[in-house]
C-alpha cells in the first residue's frame, strides 16, 4: 500500500468472490455468475425508479461535488424531474410543500455544507408528520475508515457529524457505502418515510450510482406495505366507553386537530359529524382538512381568537372529542385554552383517552371515529346554540378614494378570489390570523406551518406545492420579513413556468414579533421587492409584477394577476402601515408574550 500522505489506496481484495478464503493454496468458493443488464442496473436507477413508483415525480436539489453522478441518474429517469433550487434550505421547504400535495417529497444535496443546510427544513418537516426523503451525496466509499480528513467538513476525519444531526429529525438514517446492501437500505429507508409519515436521511457515497450490481438487476417491485391494525378487543372497548361518555352529554362538540392527516382519518371525522350532528370545528393547524361547507361546521377553535362565535360554543360544551390535537402555546394561545380535562376526549392516530379515565392503545383514529359513529345519539344541540347567538360577520370600512389601503380590505379581496381552482399558502406572521378566517371554497387547498413556525417557509412551500398541484393557481401570502429570509427561489418558480400569485404584504418588520416583544431588531431594511423580482425575471420566462397602495390599484392588479396575466407568475406588492394588524394577533401576541415572561418556578 501507498503510504505518501494523500495518496489513494492501491491495495486491491484477494478476491472478490463472496466467502472466499485467503488464496494461500487452501479453498477458494466461487461465486456463478449472475447475468443482468449492466446499463440499467445501477444505484442511480434503482433509486429514481423507486423516487417515481412512490409518487414522486419532482425532486428539489443543489448540485454539489459529492451528487453530480446521482443526479445525472435521476435526471435519465423519464418520470422524474429535476428542479434545481437557489439553496438547499428552499429545496427542503419546497420537498415540505410537496410532500402536502402529493402525500410525499425528495430533496438532494451535497454531503454536510448541503445536509446541514437543509437541516431546519427537514426538521419542520418532522414537526408537521410529512414524509419527505432527504438524499444526501456523501463521500467517496474508499474514504471511509481512512483517518483522511474531507473537504466539506469540519476538518476531522469522523464522518458521522451530519449523521448525528438528522438522527434527532428523521425517523431512518441509511448510510449507504457499498453496493452489498445498498438495496435494502434504499428500500427500507424510503418505506419507512411512508409507513411512519416523517423525513428519512439516505446518505449514497459519490462513487457508488453508475456501478451496475445485481441486486439492481430487476424493475424494483412496487412497496406493498403491510397496512397499521386496530387491536380489535382494545377498539371495541374504546368505542363502547366514548359513546358512554358522549350519550350522556348535553351539548357535545367535536374539533378536528393536525394529525386527522397522518391519521388518514379525515374522512372518518366527517363521517362522524355526519353520524352524529355535533357541532364541528378545527384547530388552526388543521384548517383544510375538514370541508368548511359541512352543515355543522363553525369554524376555527383558536381560544380567545377563534373565528366568531366558535370558541363560545367549544368552551361552553359539556363533552368535546379532539381528533389529532396538538396543544402547544401557539394553539393554546400561552396555554391560556378554556378546556376541562374530565370534559374531553383526545384521539391522537393510535390511542385513545377518555377524560380522567381510561386510555386505549393500539386504536387507530380512523377505526375508531368508524366504529363510533355507528354508536353515538344524534345530538344536534350544540349546533343549534351555535346558530341562535351567530350574526353574519360584518365588512371592512369601505376605503375612500385612494385611501391608503388596508389589510383587511386586501383579504377582502382575497377571499373573492378563491375556488376549488386555488390554494392559500400561509406565512408565519400575521398571515396565520388572516388566512385563518377565510372560507374555503369545496376542493381549495390550505397550507401553513404552525408547529415549527419557520419564518421563510413559505416561498419554498409555495415552489414545492405549485410543482405538485399544477392544475390549482396558488395564492402565497407572505410577510416582507418572512420573504428576505428565502427570498431567492422565486427564481426557481419563474424558471419552472408556474402561475403563482404572491401577495407581498410590506409593513417594513417583523409584525407578528412586535407584537410579542417590541425592539429594534423587529424594523427590517426596506427592499423594492417588485424590483428585486423583476432583477430575478430578467426577461426570461413569464413573470408579471406591480406595487398597490390603494384598494383601486389593488382590484386593478387583481383583475390583471386573473386576466391578462393568468398563465404568469404574479408579484403584487402591497404597502400597509407598519402597525396595520389583525385584531387576533394583537390578542394572541399578547398571551404568547405573559406565557413567554414567566417569571422562574420557586425553588
Amino acid at each position: 500500500m501507498d503510504t505518501r500522505i494523500g495518496a489513494l489506496d492501491t491495495c486491491k481484495p484477494l478476491s472478490n468472490d463472496v466467502g472466499s478464503l485467503p488464496t494461500n493454496g487452501a479453498v477458494t468458493i466461487h461465486q456463478s455468475p449472475i447475468s443482468f443488464n449492466s446499463a440499467d442496473s445501477t444505484l442511480g436507477r434503482h433509486l429514481a425508479r423507486r423516487l417515481v413508483q412512490v409518487g414522486v415525480n419532482d425532486v428539489f436539489s443543489v448540485p454539489g461535488d459529492f451528487n453530480l453522478t446521482l443526479l445525472d441518474h435521476l435526471l435519465a429517469e423519464p418520470g422524474l424531474n429535476l428542479v434545481g433550487c437557489c439553496n438547499e434550505l428552499n429545496a427542503g421547504y419546497a420537498a415540505d410543500g410537496y410532500a402536502r400535495c402529493r402525500g410525499v417529497g425528495a430533496c438532494v444535496v451535497t454531503f454536510t455544507v448541503g445536509g446541514l443546510s437543509i437541516l431546519n427544513a427537514i426538521a419542520g418537516a418532522y414537526s408537521e408528520n410529512l414524509p419527505v426523503i432527504c438524499i444526501v451525496g456523501g463521500p467517496n466509499s474508499n474514504d471511509y475508515g481512512t483517518n483522511r480528513i474531507l473537504h466539506h467538513t469540519i476538518g476531522l476525519p469522523d464522518f458521522s457529524q451530519e449523521l448525528r444531526c438528522f438522527q434527532t429529525v428523521t425517523c431512518y438514517q441509511a448510510v449507504v457505502n457499498n453496493l452489498e446492501d445498498a438495496h435494502e437500505a434504499i428500500d427500507t429507508a424510503i418505506s419507512t418515510a411512508l409507513k411512519e409519515s416523517k423525513p428519512v436521511y439516505i446518505s449514497i457515497s459519490c462513487n457508488l450510482p453508475a456501478i451496475p450490481h445485481p441486486t439492481f438487476s430487476r424493475e424494483p417491485v412496487p412497496f406493498s406495505l403491510s397496512p397499521k391494525l386496530s387491536n380489535q378487543k382494545g377498539l371495541e372497548a374504546a368505542v363502547e366507553a366514548a359513546a358512554e361518555f358522549l350519550n350522556k352529554a348535553v351539548k357535545p362538540v367535536m374539533v378536528g386537530g393536525p394529525k386527522l392527516r397522518v391519521a388518514k382519518a379525515c374522512e372518518a371525522f366527517v363521517e362522524l359529524a355526519d353520524a352524529s350532528g355535533y357541532a364541528l370545528a378545527v384547530m388552526p393547524s388543521a384548517k383544510g382538512l375538514v370541508p368548511e361547507q359541512h352543515s355543522h361546521f363553525i369554524g376555527t377553535y383558536w381560544g380567545a381568537v377563534s373565528t366568531a362565535f366558535c370558541a363560545e360554543i367549544v368552551e361552553s360544551a359539556d363533552a368535546y372529542i379532539f381528533a389529532g390535537p396538538i396543544f402547544n402555546d401557539y394553539s393554546s394561545v400561552g396555554y391560556s385554552l378554556l378546556l376541562k380535562k374530565e370534559k374531553a376526549i383526545i384521539v391522537q392516530p393510535d390511542r385513545v383517552t377518555i377524560a380522567n379515565g381510561p386510555a386505549f392503545g393500539c386504536v387507530l383514529m380512523k377505526d375508531f371515529l368508524r366504529e363510533l359513529a355507528k354508536k353515538l345519539k344524534r345530538n344536534t344541540t350544540a349546533y343549534e346554540n351555535y346558530e341562535r347567538i351567530y350574526v353574519p360577520e360584518g365588512h371592512p370600512l369601505k376605503c375612500q378614494p385612494k385611501e391608503a389601503l388596508r389589510v383587511n380590505v386586501l383579504f377582502q379581496h382575497i377571499q373573492n378570489m378563491m375556488s376549488g381552482d386555488t390554494a392559500v399558502i400561509a406565512e408565519t406572521g400575521d398571515s396565520w390570523f388572516n388566512c385563518q378566517k377565510l372560507k374555503l371554497p369545496e376542493g381549495c387547498g390550505y397550507e401553513f406551518q404552525m408547529q415549527y413556525g419557520s419564518i421563510g417557509w413559505s416561498v419554498g412551500a409555495t415552489l414545492g406545492y405549485a410543482q405538485a398541484a399544477q392544475q390549482k393557481r396558488v395564492i402565497g401570502c407572505i410577510g416582507d420579513g418572512s420573504f428576505q429570509v428565502t427570498a431567492q427561489d422565486v427564481s426557481t418558480m419563474v424558471r419552472c413556468g408556474q402561475r403563482t400569485i404572491i401577495f407581498l404584504i410590506n409593513n417594513g418588520g417583523y409584525t407578528i414579533e412586535v407584537e410579542i416583544h417590541d425592539g429594534p431588531y423587529n424594523v427590517i431594511k426596506n427592499w423594492n421587492y417588485t424590483g428585486l423580482v423583476d432583477a430575478i425575471h430578467n426577461g426570461e420566462g413569464k413573470c408579471w409584477t406591480t406595487k398597490v397602495r390603494c384598494e383601486e390599484e389593488l382590484i386593478e392588479a387583481i383583475e390583471t394577476a386573473t386576466g391578462a396575466k393568468k398563465d404568469c407568475l404574479c408579484f403584487i406588492e402591497v404597502i400597509v402601515h407598519k402597525d396595520d394588524t389583525s385584531k387576533e394577533l394583537l390578542e394572541w401576541g399578547s398571551r404568547v408574550s405573559a406565557a413567554n415572561s414567566r417569571p422562574p418556578n420557586p425553588q
